[in-house]
């Protein structure tokens, strides 16, 4: 069964859509890794102040200081338990000095050592320890007598597992929210492909490039002849009033003058072995144009340049586009002038290069304005950043290259040997 490529539409849907669900998956595990942060920073919080507060409560200094053991797990261990449930904690241990436990939610751990890090002095820390009730965040604390004694430490700990329960009753949301961005993600991403398809139609990606190349072909092709028409319109205007004043020698004149400049370009032209009389009566249009803005154009065409591998429509797209720009450019500078150049490259292929006299490109610019969408040219200027998006394209597509040089600003596009195999569009 034939390959049918997808549309333009279905593509910009798929694109859009596919990045809705990468961008939900990446909020939803920073949200889960953002909530696992911000758990456990509460876990440390909790544990060092309910540490600190049982170190400086009366009721615990006192029984440490009476030096009784048993007498102090009696008094202290209900004391502890009932603020292990008050607190949100998994576990409260009061011991001695030295890390004998007075107080432990399992009571058989009672009179064991404390099993984490006792500091050296008499500071409190915080600390991930595998204790009897497995991986937990923990604060420890001295606790001062009266007269300046450490009497005991107080650890107040959390375990993973009940930071990691915290978490998992907080990916529902999480869920929620991805899959809300996902829902509006794929919202965006049917009405972008309603308005491609408005606008393209079910074309595939190349037809469409296609599409806009013909219609770049088709608009700079049309203001070269506009221009061309309308100058020998204004010669032949200028002859036929000379006539009518009896001066026929001026009025013959300005017709030779006319078929001779035509007549050298169409010489050059014609002089290739592989002409093309789309991009010749371009050129010849082009001239026109210039003409009429008052700069002065050149072409050489080399005669054995060889046939470009692009379409006739391609070929006038991309050097329109070109010639357009520089047109443009040469038309700000007091020394006007703009120059093309045809001539085969040492593989077989063809060298096209345009030329002015325009201020240039500044050097931040040099790729960006190959970037659809972007243009130096006022907002509104016809077929704002288009046609250099579209020079490349087409010469990418063809297997060539397209460069741009300074001083003077000179594009320079590398085409292939017209045989060479092309890639898929």
């Amino acid at each position: 069964m034939a390959h049918t490529a997808r549309s333009a539409a279905s593509r910009v849907f798929l694109v859009l859509l596919a990045a809705a669900l990468v961008l939900g998956v990446l909020v939803a595990v920073f949200l889960v890794i953002d909530a696992q942060r911000a758990i456990r920073a509460e876990a440390e919080r909790v544990t060092s102040a309910t540490a600190i507060s049982l170190a400086n409560s009366p009721v615990v200094t006192s029984a440490l200081a009476a030096g009784d053991q048993a007498s102090a797990t009696r008094v202290l261990e209900p004391y502890a338990m009932s603020i292990v449930e008050d607190a949100g904690l998994d576990f409260i241990t009061v011991m001695t000095t030295e890390g004998v436990r007075i107080t432990h939610p399992d009571v058989e751990q009672i009179g064991r050592r404390y099993l984490g890090t006792i500091p050296a002095a008499a500071e409190p820390l915080t600390e991930v320890f595998t204790g009897t009730l497995g991986p937990s965040v923990r604060t420890i604390e001295p606790v001062i007598g009266d007269d300046g004694e450490l009497l005991g430490w107080v650890a107040a700990g959390v375990t993973i597992e009940s930071i990691s329960e915290t978490v998992i009753r907080r990916i529902p949301l999480s869920l929620a929210i991805t899959a809300g961005l996902v829902v509006f993600g794929a919202l965006g991403a049917w009405i972008a492909r309603r308005i491609t398809r408005r606008i393209a139609g079910d074309l595939p990606p190349g037809q469409v490039r296609d599409a806009v190349s013909s219609y770049e072909s088709i608009r700079t092709l049309g203001d070269a002849l506009r221009a061309q028409t309308h100058e020998h319109g204004n010669r032949m205007h200028t002859a036929v009033a000379l006539l009518e004043l009896g001066r026929s020698a001026e009025a013959i004149e300005i017709l030779t003058e006319t078929s001779r400049q035509s007549q050298s370009l169409v010489d050059q032209v014609t002089a290739r072995r592989h002409g093309d009389p789309a991009v010749g009566a371009l050129l010849l249009g082009k001239a026109s144009q210039a003409k009429e803005r008052g700069i002065d154009w050149r072409v050489r065409i080399e005669p054995d340049t060889p046939r470009s591998p692009l379409s006739a429509v391609d070929s006038v797209s991309v050097l329109g586009n070109l010639v357009d720009n520089a047109l443009d450019a040469a038309a700000e500078a007091e020394d006007r002038w703009v120059s093309v150049t045809l001539s085969p490259s040492t593989d077989g292929g063809i060298i096209v290069e345009v030329s002015d006299s325009g201020p240039g490109v500044p050097s931040e610019l040099a790729e960006r304005i190959f970037a659809s969408g972007f243009s130096t040219k006022p907002a509104g200027a016809d077929g704002r950043g288009v046609g250099l998006a579209l020079v490349r394209a087409v010469v990418d597509d063809a297997g060539g290259t397209v460069t741009l040089s300074t001083h003077p600003t000179t594009f320079r596009v590398v085409l292939p040997r017209a045989d060479r195999p092309r890639g898929r569009r």
